[in-house]
């Protein structure tokens, strides 16, 4: 087996380096524009990391692609990390935003567009003998597994959420927790300004395990177990069989309410890997993706669920519990979601997707067999990954002990370089329905020229 020549990799980004700097002087000077008033010269802190001297500033996104400031086109895949995984500007999403923004965008009142939208999701998600039925509507998904959060503590009585070890759920203060070398909850590497010490609201469980799930659950203190169906945030980690029936068959016995987010895991099928597996939550969130580019996301929860939180929650205080915002169901959102459900990301749309993702994985494959890297490709729906281990990790752990940064970065860079464009946190492509196979193609060639330029 070949190995990574550290040398050729130094020589091969610096290289990629200069490349970049020439060939993106306009996006250089507004990099440099925004430094003068914006930390990092960006304006959210996460478009930092782009590999390179500074990010690609678009100009002009429409489908799978985009063209930059320096008037370069590209082949997307990372799609906005999810948040375009129905393409850019989709033409039905456009046209209802155009209508609705001439008619009132919010006004803390609802449209029709929020029962047609609650009703979509109910035949997507609604599945099983308890299904998910009952909606409300944020701006994102960190809102959404917030507010499940606050509910499931507030009808069990419990003050704990359980999560998986290197988990990503938004910006929630209790998912920024892992396990330390003697199994105790600490705050996550990298954890900004955390309210209180993460071991007082939070129990950690590697993905999978069985055993300490179930010990977890057995101190009675838990009122959510907040999970991806299969992790995405640290690489792809995928369920083993029997977890999900073991998940659910130990919350059921915990009193523990079950939130499944399936803000990544939509890329598994219309309705996610609820549908598709046949997982039965007693919530579910949904997130970026549903809005096709437009700010929005949902919470579902069961009819017994519902049930308990109407019951609990008074009219008069409704407001002030933590629950909704001013924003939350607009109307602009509203429209946008219920034309991309309904006309871009459709059933059938998954089909090609998820086709595609299978090119790219066997693209993927084939290089690594070629030169002879030890690595892994998986894919999970119309999304693939691969990763620098010969073997798929049974735990977020695993997988971040897989992580090589500076690789990463010039992979990454070596592909902005061709035209191709990957998420900046891993080596993730996502298939959108506008997305082909030529756009497919060219990310194996760039890699296979990247992968040859390191080998040893």
């Amino acid at each position: 087996m070949a190995s990574v020549d550290r040398g050729a990799l130094a020589e091969a980004v610096t290289q990629e380096q200069v490349r970049f700097i020439g060939a993106h002087p306009r996006c250089a000077d507004l990099a440099a524009r925004g430094r003068a008033h914006m930390p990092l010269g960006v304006p959210m802190s996460w478009m930092a990391k782009w590999p390179g001297a500074f990010p690609v500033h678009v100009e002009e996104a429409g489908g799978a692609h985009f063209t930059c400031a320096d008037g370069l086109e590209h082949v997307d895949l990372c799609l906005g990390d999810t948040g375009a995984m129905c393409g850019h500007s989709p033409a039905a999403t456009v046209a209802a935003v155009r209508r609705q923004a001439g008619r009132g965008m919010t006004a803390m009142l609802p449209t029709a567009d929020g029962a047609a939208v609650a009703a979509e999701l109910t035949r997507r998600f609604g599945r099983g003998p308890t299904p998910v039925t009952q909606w409300q509507f944020t701006l994102s998904a960190t809102d959404a597994n917030r507010h499940l959060i606050r509910y499931a503590r507030h009808v069990t009585g419990r003050p704990k959420v359980l999560v998986f070890d290197y988990c990503y759920h938004g910006s929630v203060d209790e998912t920024f927790a892992t396990l330390d070398d003697d199994g105790a909850v600490v705050a996550r590497r990298g954890n900004i300004g955390a309210p209180v010490p993460p071991g007082e609201t939070t129990v950690v469980v590697p993905f999978n395990d069985v055993p300490a799930l179930a010990a977890a659950l057995g101190g009675g203190d838990v009122a959510a177990v907040l999970a991806e169906p299969a992790m995405t945030n640290i690489g792809i980690v995928a369920p083993e069989a029997g977890f999900h029936a073991a998940l659910r068959d130990l919350t059921r016995a915990a009193g523990t309410v079950l939130i499944l987010d399936e803000t990544h895991t939509l890329c598994v099928g219309p309705g996610g890997a609820v549908r598709a597996w046949d997982l039965e939550p007693d919530a579910v969130v949904v997130g970026k993706t549903i809005g096709g580019g437009i700010p929005a996301a949902a919470f579902g929860v069961t009819g017994e669920l519902a049930a308990r939180i109407t019951a609990s929650v008074q009219l008069e205080d409704i407001d002030i519990g933590g629950i909704g915002g001013t924003l939350a169901g607009n109307a602009l959102s509203l429209a946008a979601v219920r034309a991309t459900l309904t006309e871009v990301l459709t059933d059938d749309a998954f089909v090609p997707m998820i086709s595609l993702a299978a090119r790219w994985t066997a693209g993927v494959r084939g290089v690594l067999a070629d030169v002879g890297l030890p690595w892994h490709v998986t894919q999970l729906g119309a999304r693939a990954e691969y990763a620098f281990a010969p073997t798929a990790p049974r735990h977020g752990a695993q997988a971040a002990a897989a992580d090589d940064f500076p690789l990463q970065q010039y992979l990454h860079l070596q592909a902005l370089n061709r035209g191709v464009l990957l998420t900046p946190f891993h080596n993730m492509a996502l298939m959108s329905p506008a997305t082909t196979a030529a756009d497919v193609d060219a990310h194996t060639a760039a890699f296979a020229a990247a992968t040859a330029r390191i080998v040893d």
